[in-house]
């Protein structure tokens, strides 16, 4: 790990020039005080890396000064193919190989792209950390150790020992055959299968994972395209399903039809208008979080015992709020 590192303190200095030991520091995700080891290794090595005194001063290397340190590893030319989505490779815990690829790939590109190239990258941003209401759209937690050691028994074909916390459950150890990891809207999933059945763990709610010698029983190629489909169709049409008769104001159907599962009946706007329609939700607690993201605009005509977690819900907010703070 530490020659990689090193590999990314000499391309980051070929192509930003002077920094400074704190900026090297942020971008390699490590102290000052490593930075400074490391940029004695590389000078004992013969890397031509010097130090600039003052306020504006950094480390730098002499110019014109060369590398072919740029071949990709593993990780790197992984995290590559799935940078698509900067997302995506955070969730799988490939943020760090992703930047450390990017760094290679813009040091091997000719002299004369290297500068359209990274004059280009500053007119794009994709995925801000914040939408136009300056909401922060914060991805899952994902401890690295843990995603890697899923990911090594995914690619590797070995049976994969975790500790899950299902919602709801005290957490258990399960041992499974993993299938494939799949990323939607910044939340990363475990395809795997469990006693022969499927099964679909989300990684942010795995504790710790534990890569077996034992090879997992599984077929040799998989349409991970199509397995998440039947897994997406399955969970909307099992477990503990409710249906709602729901009123709410027309300019809101979108938003009401977003978070539930699916629609089974409409009625055209009445004369305030305003529809009524029956839409299914995964689960009673599923049915009551939509209902309150839309306050006022809906009203949730039946079943009874959800009106009534509503109402105590809005209750309980008032008496908050009706306190002297």
């Amino acid at each position: 790990m530490r020659a990689d590192r090193l590999v990314s303190l000499v391309l980051l200095l070929r192509q930003h020039g002077r920094l400074s030991a704190a900026a090297l520091a942020r971008e390699l995700e490590v102290s000052t005080r490593t930075v400074l080891r490391d940029v004695e290794a590389l000078s004992a090595a013969g890397v031509p890396v010097y130090a600039e005194r003052g306020r504006h001063g950094g480390f730098e290397l002499l110019p014109g000064f060369q590398t072919e340190l740029t071949g990709l590893n593993h990780d790197e030319a992984l995290a590559l193919l799935v940078a698509g989505s900067r997302r995506g490779a955070q969730a799988f815990g490939l943020g760090s190989a992703l930047a450390s690829a990017m760094r290679k790939v813009v040091d091997a590109l000719p002299e004369s792209y290297r500068a359209t190239a990274a004059g280009a990258a500053q007119r794009l941003l994709i995925d801000p950390e914040n939408d136009l209401l300056a909401r922060r759209l914060v991805a899952e937690e994902v401890p690295d150790n843990m995603v890697t050691a899923v990911r090594r028994a995914v690619f590797a074909g070995h049976k994969l020992r975790i500790h899950y916390a299902a919602v709801d459950q005290t957490p258990k150890w399960r041992t499974v055959d993993p299938i494939g990891l799949v990323t939607v809207r910044d939340q990363g999933y475990l395809l795997a299968t469990r006693s022969g059945a499927d099964r679909t763990y989300r990684l942010s709610r795995i504790l710790a994972a534990e890569e077996l010698a034992e090879p997992a029983q599984r077929p040799d190629r998989v349409d991970l395209d199509r397995a998440w489909q039947e897994r997406s169709t399955q969970f909307r049409t099992g477990g503990d399903q409710v249906t709602v008769l729901v009123r709410v104001n027309a300019a809101r159907r979108e938003d009401l039809l977003r978070t539930a599962l699916a629609i089974r009946a409409e009625e055209p706007p009445d004369a305030d208008g305003w529809l009524r329609l029956e839409v299914i939700f995964s689960d009673p607690r599923h049915a009551e979080w939509a209902l309150w993201q839309l306050a006022t605009s809906a009203e949730a005509l039946a079943p009874q015992w959800l009106r009534t977690a509503l109402r105590s819900r809005a209750a309980a907010i008032a008496t908050c709020y009706g306190m002297s703070s």
